[in-house]
Parts: C-alpha cells; structure tokens; sequence
C-alpha cells in the first residue's frame, strides 16, 4: 500500500497554507500516477431511488421524505424495472439502489406497506428489486442500504456485485443537538464501521468514503480515512473511498452553511491519497461542475457512477455532467478515460472470490481482460 504519512503529519499537512498547495498535489498526483497510471474510471449507472423514506434526519439532506409528504415515494417493481431498462438501451452496467435506513422502524404506515406485498422490511424488497433487475437485464446492482446485521449482508451479497456505505466521519460530536447527525441514530460512527467490518469479513467488495464541510475539523477527516485504511488493510475489500463536499441546499437546517472551498477540497484529496496510497479514490464531479478538472491534479482516479439517464438523487440541483465533457476533461489533463463496472477491475482479474456466484457469469461477459468494460461495449 506504501508508506503514509504519520497521523501527526498528516493533521499538519491537512491545514498547510495556500502557498504549499501545489507541493502537496505533485505528491500526490506521483503516488496516484505510481499506483495506477494515466486511466481515469467511472460507472455508467441508473440512480435507484427505492424509497425516499427514512428514520434519519439529517441537517443538509433533502432526500428524505415523510409519509404523507406529497414527494414521498417507494419504486414500484414496475417502476424499478422501466429505468432500468431504459438505462440498459444507453449502455449502462450499474444499477445503484439508495434508500433511507430502516423507515419502517419509524413509520407503521410504511411498515404496512412492505407488510401487504409480502416484505419483512425495506432491505426484503431491496434483495427482491436487485433480483429483478438482475433477472431481466444486463444491469449489475451495486447497493446503498445504510446499516447492515451480518445477515442482511449474507442475504443481500447474493444479488449485488457491491455494497457501499459512506462512514461520513468519525466525530461523535456530530451527533450533538445541533450538529448535523443528532437525531440520526444510524449516523453512529461505531455502527458504520461494524457494518463496513463486517462487509469486508464476508468478502463484498465495499464503497465508503467521508463527507466534508459538515462541521467536522480538519483532523477528524485524517482519523476518518485512517479508520478506512485500518479496515481496508484487515479486509482488503474497500474498493473505493469517496471524498465528497458538502454542499448547502435550501429548506435544509444547514442552509445557509457555507460551501467548502475548492483549496480545502484539493488539500484533503491530496491528504487521502497519501494516506490511502494504492486504493480508488473518487470524488464527485457534479459537486464542483466547473472546477472538478482540478481534482485530477489532487490524486483522484475515478468519478464514481455518471447516469446518462437519471439526475443526482441526493444533490438534484446538482446535473452530472455529460459523459462526453467527461472525456474532454480528462484528456485535457492527460488521462484515458474508461468505463468501469460497479466491482472495481481489480477484484474482477484477482480477487474471484469477491465475486457473487450467480453473478459471476454476468461479470465475466461484460468486462475485458483488464477488468475494465470492453471497449468496443463503451458508449461515447
């Protein structure tokens, strides 16, 4: 994985001045370029909105809903499949299912729901919905389903090639009144990262990642993406860490909250790189549409899932940007740009046994000898 800098210098690093920006981003674009090339990925996916429902309510979210809202809504069976299979006509591998953690804990109406068409709970239909779209398409389902027991994983491994869980951070002050978790009960630090362990002993190809500009100090982030690295070392099934910026929407409690800077962007992705070294580190490039060039010079070398199809659901104001423009930007900075399926190229070409058995098959006649999608499969 080489060497990563000490907690204590990477706390100094993470609020170095302006002045030594462009020092820390060569550091990191070396250990980027040593560790994995020129090739910059992403997944053409469809965005899943299984359910907008929640019993968490965080301060900048507005994806959430509550029974009764007008814009409160669960996917139907039918409704999953028809994006789905317009995702598939436009070249699309991933199918990304998000949901809100365990609204039927909070909602009997809900709970109801689920209970007249023959669900135990929301993760129940999620496994169904990843069945179907498994079933009646090329799609492979990649899932966001929150907090997860040892027997959620087992049941939902068999129908998804990857699971993801954002750790968002470590700082249990978050979850004070006042802070952007209280009330949030599965914002628990201690819980994502048992769910994120127990992922990994079970051998699931994971997705986690922090979320920044929330409230948390600069220090909190290196200990969060030490955490990352720690279970990742153990495990060796964290396939990606997503550094996302928080971004202020209207009618949130974090409205007026500002934005963070593109400096503080760089300067933590470059810190992630040298902490991380080897792993995939993506970030966003909706978030900061016309900056988000930069984030090749900080040490990223994924995008994450770009839709062709469907809007961002967690940041609609926020349109992802053409597939095309992708490209451009990436060649501009001197990268390939390639497609990637939901299970990264390298636990397709050498860890198999991350690799669900009924979807193995799938996998194998998508992706080409380098793990990648098949060039001649890729959409411009």
């Amino acid at each position: 994985m080489g060497s990563a800098p000490s907690r204590e210098d990477a706390c100094r690093i993470i609020r170095s001045p302006a002045a030594a920006l462009p020092e820390l981003l060569h550091a990191a674009a070396e250990r980027r370029d040593a560790a994995k090339g020129r090739t910059v990925t992403y997944s053409r996916k469809v965005f899943l909105p299984l359910t907008n429902l929640c019993r968490d309510v965080c301060g900048y979210c507005t994806f959430v809903r509550q029974p009764g809202d007008p814009a409160a809504h669960t996917m139907s069976p039918d409704e999953v499949l028809e994006v789905a299979r317009a995702g598939e006509r436009l070249g699309c591998t991933e199918a990304l299912f998000s949901l809100g953690d365990k609204p039927e804990l909070k909602y009997p109406q809900y709970r109801d729901w689920l209970a007249d068409r023959g669900y135990r709970s929301t993760l129940h239909y999620l496994r169904e919905m990843c069945a179907l779209v498994a079933g009646e398409t090329s799609l492979l389902p990649h899932i966001n389903p929150g907090l997860m027991t040892a027997e959620d994983i087992a049941s939902l491994r068999e129908v998804s090639v990857s699971m993801g869980l954002m750790l968002e951070s470590v700082s249990d002050r978050l979850l004070r009144r006042g802070g952007p978790h209280y009330r949030c009960p599965d914002k628990a630090p201690r819980l994502r990262l048992a769910t994120i362990a127990e992922a990994g002993k079970q051998r699931v190809a994971f997705t986690t990642g922090i979320l920044i500009g929330i409230g948390e100090t600069p220090e909190e982030r290196v200990d969060a993406l030490y955490a990352i690295r720690d279970l990742h070392e153990r495990y060796g099934h964290v396939q990606e860490v997503i550094i996302q910026n928080f971004r202020a929407k209207a009618d949130t409690a974090m409205g007026t909250q500002e934005d963070l800077s593109l400096a503080d962007m760089l300067r933590t992705l470059a810190v992630a790189r040298l902490i991380l070294g080897d792993m995939n580190i993506q970030a966003p490039p909706n978030l900061m549409p016309a900056e988000y060039g930069r984030y090749l010079d900080a040490g990223i070398n994924d995008w994450g899932g770009v839709s062709p199809l469907t809007r961002d659901f967690i940041n609609p104001e926020r349109a992802w940007p053409q597939i095309a423009d992708l490209r451009a930007v990436c060649s501009e900075h001197g990268f390939d740009l390639r497609g990637r399926l939901p299970l990264y190229p390298e636990y397709i070409t050498r860890r198999p046994e991350f690799i669900p058995g009924e979807l193995a098959g799938r996998v194998a006649g998508l992706a080409g000898e380098d793990g990648l999608v098949r060039r001649e499969a890729e959409v411009i």
